[in-house]
């Protein structure tokens, strides 16, 4: 009895320190001692809904924008209705009512999304631009359950011209350049809502059917340059967010950030995170166009400091 007490006490043993190895492999980090990273860690999850929130409102716009003002061009976007209003002013009015899931399923939206516009000005051209507002926009990744809504009002500019549809299709055409920028209020699923403004800029590369997309910051504020988001975090906290390294998304890896640095900044309260993307799932850098499954999060708590890899 005693022996076969012993053999498996031994097993235990054995298998709890596999578990604590295996635990250690998978999040290498330094001791935190007394810092809080906490609202570091949510601020980046927040901003990538935040982003994602209003990517999938700039790219409905987009592709209703591309297609002219002829309903039957096109069958998207899934789970919503659009309609254009009558031109006032040499203004005309997309409206896009949302109810329902993606194209993919990935995500349910609801609310209501509008895209002004002059009647006259080809969105194919440099520099055209229209101002869309979101109205209790709502987004809920369907995976992780987590939503956000936004309101607010921001520019989208076709900054370079041509059409996403002429990538791969046209040999003069090698890129498509967008840029994205104003004010929004993000309420969280908590209840919480905070100002947040964005400058991103969008440079579409490839082909419709293998995109890259390459984000940059171009905002600048109170001493800062290269932000693509700054406002106030979940606890309160003024923050900036600066692309120091432009990332890079792959639609053969779903659009996930495949490589790319970018540094959250909370002066007031002497914190930082620094987030490079493209590591796989044992915390190596990805090779050979492999796609990512974690990213690398640097944080500095005052004079703590200290690595966690997280995913994506």
């Amino acid at each position: 009895m005693k022996a076969k007490n012993l053999f498996r006490f031994g097993f235990l043993m054995i298998a709890a320190m596999t578990l604590l190895f295996a635990g250690c492999s998978k999040d290498k980090t330094t001791d935190k001692g007394s810092a809080n990273t906490e609202s570091m860690q949510q601020l980046t999850k927040d901003e990538n809904n935040v982003n994602n929130a209003t990517d999938q409102a700039m790219n409905d716009a987009n592709t209703i924008l591309s297609s002219g003002k002829d309903k039957s061009a096109l069958s998207g976007p899934c789970g919503a209705t659009w309609t254009f209003s009558s031109v006032i002013n040499d203004s005309v009015t997309l409206d896009i009512i949302y109810n329902g899931d993606d194209c993919n399923h990935s995500h349910y939206r609801t609310g209501h999304v509008s895209v002004r516009g002059r009647y006259l000005e080809n969105w194919g051209q440099a520099g055209a631009t229209v101002i869309i507002t979101l109205d209790n926009f709502y987004l809920r990744k369907n995976s992780t359950m987590k939503a956000v809504t936004l309101n607010g009002r921001k520019h989208f500019q076709n900054f370079s011209g041509h059409y996403l549809f002429e990538l791969g299709l046209d040999s003069t055409v090698t890129s498509v350049v967008y840029r994205l920028w104003g004010n929004i209020t993000s309420t969280f699923e908590n209840g919480d809502s905070k100002v947040w403004s964005l400058a991103r800029q969008r440079t579409f590369t490839g082909s419709l059917i293998n995109l890259v997309i390459t984000d940059d910051g171009f905002g600048s504020a109170d001493g800062y340059s290269n932000l693509s988001t700054w406002g106030t975090n979940r606890n309160g906290e003024l923050f900036y967010t600066r692309i120091t390294q432009p990332v890079v998304h792959r639609q053969t890896c779903g659009f996930d950030p495949c490589t790319g640095i970018i540094i959250h900044e909370i002066p007031a309260a002497s914190k930082s995170a620094t987030i490079t993307y493209g590591y796989d799932i044992n915390n190596n850098p990805i090779t050979d166009g492999s796609c990512p499954a974690r990213y690398r999060l640097d944080w500095v708590v005052g004079g703590l400091s200290g690595t966690f890899f997280l995913p994506l």
